[in-house]
């Protein structure tokens, strides 16, 4: 069984605090700031000016080290 981690519990806390103007990094590498949280889950990023993307908000971390240490954990089907 997977118990959750002190590491799991800090991300949804700082994936239900994120706000317009966060710095975040997703799992694929790619920087940016949110600039809408929407309700569906998705969150819309500003990856340069004036490029924004759409991204899954369980695939945004607050720190690179985040994204690698949490993205070893995901479970493979």
């Amino acid at each position: 069984h997977s118990f959750p981690t002190r590491r799991s519990s800090d991300l949804k806390k700082f994936r239900e605090n994120m706000k317009s103007g966060d710095k975040v990094i997703t799992a694929g590498g790619i920087h940016g700031r949110v600039r809408e949280i929407k309700k569906n889950g998705t969150a819309v990023l500003e990856i340069a000016e004036g490029v924004k993307i759409t991204i899954d908000t369980t695939m945004i971390y607050p720190t690179m080290q985040d994204a690698v240490q949490t993205g070893s954990d995901v479970k493979k089907d």
